[in-house]
């Protein structure tokens, strides 16, 4: 609309007594001041605009209960606004606002405030003055630290912090009463722990009590974690690390883990703790990897400089990925001092997370010494270092660690938690958890009925080296992966293993390292060891919807997670050691047909059958359920989606679109897209998607500048909706305008904004009034009127002259001929009646309206899927 448009409407409704006012992207820079006359309205939405400032007039919407001001250029928060008695809902986000002020106190009846993706750097302490307040998104912000006055909201239900800059969380926050969804993902969190953070609001409650309870103790401890390829000089390195006098020998390759103690005193007296962890370097190990490549770790990245193959790339991709940033040294062991250059300039611009590089000969020590004071200082600068955590975690914990067992039971471990002052059993679960996550132990606490409920591994590197006897064990390897629970029995036959048998296969089911063939109780399959072979199987290649995902960097084992997930589903054991085939019983006739190609970096999905739609839903949501366990892969892969133009249907070579582009035309109304094959047809981009059941509503995260329209997405956000009652003035044409305009702008608002708008305003519409209806034609219900009585009349006339003709016949000339007088009056009863008739059905349907409005009321038109 125009400003004169614009004007207008704000005058028509002002002068109609509007309840509810919609200028969604309008590009208005200006709002006009005569918005202050519009003084019944209790819904004002402005979103998606170029708003800087309102106008002061706005103080005089005095009903005013929703306002929705996102998407703007606010970089403060209006004074005037807070001047509102009755706001109830206040919408703020994605402006630049820096900072809450004090005069946000005034908004007493605020239920809910949003202020996501804005500059926040700083909140007033007044914001714990808002009585009625449960529901605040402060997340996208550059936040560090939260007033303590927030412990005043003491209705606050639902709080978002995510994507902020906060080292620490309140106690304020925990003992908010009613609080009952707190989001803080991607902070820099060091207190509570992020093990205890990561599990919610009640976890966070438990850390604070049981500090208030017991006292604090401090954690000087970290995990050392060394990487490289086989027979670099890891397990040497680990040694000196230890020993400096540690004599070198021909030892064999290290098999899956091995965990080593190193201690050395800090500055300020405390010893500091390193459990070491050497890893084995062969491919067949890599499996496990991710299990233990942990948080908050240091990584040293071993490398023999007489080897050229070391993939440098592929090692700092895996740490980079599954460490969130902890700190790398890449250790260049120079075997017969061979020297070997390293870009370490463009080795620091694409990863932030490698600081240095350092060139040992470990046969000679030579400059030994600089890579442990480097050590220890990354290790002292890690940030849970001195972290605080209750007195009777840490006895706990050392007698753990003290235990000389492999394992215990249970009620084993629960009886040492009540030995060393724990009261409740929850908050010894809440401790084994929070071990089990740092890797100290293993206790996995999601089924009850598992053996690895009922069993602690105090020794995580005992249970890997169970996994690994299998892996390691010739006639497994011969049979291509293939064992039962007799060849197991006759691995696992030391006392070490003795009672464990069950629990240790469901570890190895856990680590995703095989899988219980279906039908075949009691054999198992290790999907790294099958056969490299592809097998011949019959495949129609006619109409075959074909997807694709291609990598910038891909982890290891991708597919092998796969087979693991979809065991139940492989046809006829066809499965290799880079692909399968998938058919479920309930799509009959369709099979899905999924191989990884490493070199390529891709793997490629293949249906055919009459279900192939639903098979690649299946397929492509177990995918993205593996993808998303890489927390950082996000931003390292695409998925494409072929063209279905003449050209490309049916084609097992397609032209590829990435799948963000094909959203990102959507969100843009962009409806179709170029083929880049001849004759580069135009293709319907929603035809595309809809082609492969549009796979992405699991979608990874997208780019900032789109991503503030979803923030409501988020599992832990949950979008508050206040109760308003509003009875409209608005014709029904101007009904259907508003209906049009909201379509065609609040498309571009998010599916959660679309939701939250959409049910508020379903809330607020009433039925027209009876005036209002009455007034669509009053010319019509005067015809309607006029037609009713001259149909009595000439029904009446009729049969006066049909009695008269009969008592006395006789004729008039009508037409040029004589008509008696009882055939004019017949017609005139036939056409009376049927006037009647239409004024009657007529009538009807105008009272029909009066008392039920819903069917006057225009149809919304229906969102494209």
């Amino acid at each position: 609309m125009s400003p004169s448009q614009i004007l207008e409407l704000i005058a028509k409704a002002a002068r109609e007594g509007w309840e509810e006012l919609y200028l969604v992207g309008e590009k208005i820079e200006v709002l006009p001041a005569l918005i202050g006359n519009c003084k019944k309205l209790k819904i004002l939405s402005l979103n998606s605009n170029s708003l800087s400032t309102i106008p002061e007039t706005i103080i005089q919407l005095k009903n005013l209960q929703l306002l929705y001001l996102r998407n703007n250029c606010l970089n403060h928060i209006p004074e005037g606004i807070t001047m509102l008695p009755n706001l109830k809902s206040l919408d703020l986000r994605n402006n630049i606002i820096s900072e809450v002020p004090n005069y946000i106190e005034r908004l007493n009846n605020l239920e809910s405030l949003y202020l996501s993706y804005n500059s926040l750097k700083l909140i007033s302490d007044s914001i714990g003055n808002l009585p009625n307040l449960q529901h605040l998104n402060l997340s996208h912000n550059y936040l560090s630290v939260m007033p303590e006055s927030i412990g005043g909201l003491s209705n606050l239900q639902h709080l978002d912090l995510s994507e902020n800059k906060l080292n620490e969380i309140s106690k304020e926050i925990a003992k908010l009463p009613r609080l009952s969804n707190l989001a803080l993902d991607r902070n820099p969190i060091t207190k509570p722990p992020l093990e205890i953070v990561e599990k919610g609001i009640e976890s966070i409650r438990e850390y604070f009590k049981q500090i208030e309870t017991e006292g604090i103790d401090y954690l000087y401890e970290a995990k050392l974690l060394i990487v490289g390829e086989g027979g670099a000089g890891k397990t040497t390195l680990a040694n000196k690390i230890i020993n400096s006098d540690y004599q070198l020998c021909e030892e064999d390759s290290t098999k899956g883990i091995e965990v080593l103690h190193w201690s050395f005193p800090r500055s300020d007296s405390n010893q500091f703790n390193v459990n070491i962890w050497d890893f084995g370097g062969q491919e067949i190990y890599h499996s496990t990897h991710q299990y233990f490549l942990t948080k908050r770790s240091l990584y040293l990245l071993v490398v023999d400089t007489r080897k050229e193959d070391t993939d440098f790339y592929y090692w700092l991709n895996v740490i980079e990925l599954l460490s969130d940033n902890s700190p790398i040294l890449i250790i260049k062991n120079e075997k017969q001092n061979r020297q070997r250059e390293i870009n370490v300039n463009q080795l620091r611009g694409e990863f932030g997370s490698f600081k240095a590089v350092f060139a040992t000969n470990l046969a000679t020590n030579r400059d030994l010494e600089k890579i442990l004071t480097e050590a220890q200082h990354q290790l002292n600068q890690l940030p849970h270092i001195g972290q605080t955590l209750p007195k009777t975690w840490v006895k706990v914990r050392h007698a753990l660690e003290n235990d000389p067992r492999n394992y215990i039971s249970l009620n084993e471990y629960l009886q040492i938690c009540k030995d060393n002052g724990f009261k409740e059993r929850k908050d010894a679960l809440q401790l084994s958890g929070y071990l089990h996550d740092l890797g100290i132990c293993l206790h996995f606490q999601d089924d009850e009925m598992s053996p690895l409920y009922q069993t602690v591994i105090l020794k995580p590197k005992w249970g890997t080296d169970a996994a690994y006897a299998v892996l390691d064990n010739p006639e497994v390897i011969r049979n291509f992966g293939r064992f039962s629970n007799k060849e197991l029995a006759q691995i696992w036959i030391a006392d070490e293993y003795s009672g464990m048998h069950s629990g240790l296969l469901e570890l190895m089911k856990r680590f995703q390292l095989c899988y219980e063939i279906p039908q075949c109780k009691g054999i198992y399959i290790a999907p790294q060891l099958l056969t490299e072979n592809q097998p011949e199987y019959a495949w129609d290649e006619s109409e075959n919807l074909i997807l694709r995902y291609t990598y910038d960097f891909m982890p290891k084992g991708l597919v092998r997670q796969f087979i693991v997930a979809m065991h139940e589903s492989i046809e006829a054991q066809n499965v290799w050691r880079s692909g399968v085939i998938i058919h479920k019983r309930e799509y009959a006739n369709t099979r899905a047909e999924v191989i990884e190609n490493y070199g390529k970096r891709e793997i490629k999905i293949r249906v055919s059958g009459k279900n192939k739609r639903d098979l690649l839903t299946v397929v492509t949501h177990e995918l993205d359920k593996i993808h998303n366990s890489y927390k950082r892969l996000a931003d390292k892969y695409q998925k494409l989606i072929p063209c279905n133009c003449n050209t490309c249907g049916g084609s097992q070579n397609p032209h590829f679109y990435p799948f963000d582009t094909l959203q990102e035309f959507l969100s843009d109304r962009q409806l179709e897209i170029q083929c880049q094959k001849k004759p580069y047809k135009m293709v319907n981009v929603r035809g595309l998607l809809d082609d492969i059941g549009d796979t992405g509503e699991n979608e990874r995260q997208i780019p900032r500048e789109k991503e503030w329209q979803n923030s409501n997405n988020d599992k832990n956000f949950i979008e508050f909706k206040p109760q308003i009652n509003v009875q409209p003035q608005i014709t029904i044409q101007q009904q259907q305008q508003q209906g049009s305009t909201m379509d065609n702008q609040q498309q571009q608002q998010s599916n959660s904004d679309n939701s939250q708008q959409q049910q508020q305003i379903s809330q607020v519409q009433k039925p027209l009034s009876r005036q209002n209806v009455e007034a669509v034609s009053p010319i019509l219900s005067q015809i309607i009127n006029m037609v009713g009585i001259v149909s009595v009349l000439s029904v009446i006339g009729g049969i006066v002259a049909i009695i008269y003709d009969s008592k006395s016949p006789s004729e008039i000339s009508m037409f040029s001929q004589k008509i008696s007088t009882g055939h004019v009056g017949v017609a005139f009863v036939f056409i009376g009646i049927i006037g009647m008739i239409f004024s009657f059905r007529k009538l009807l349907n105008t009272l029909s309206n009066i008392a039920n409005p819903k069917s006057n009321r225009p149809k919304k038109r229906k969102k494209p899927k």
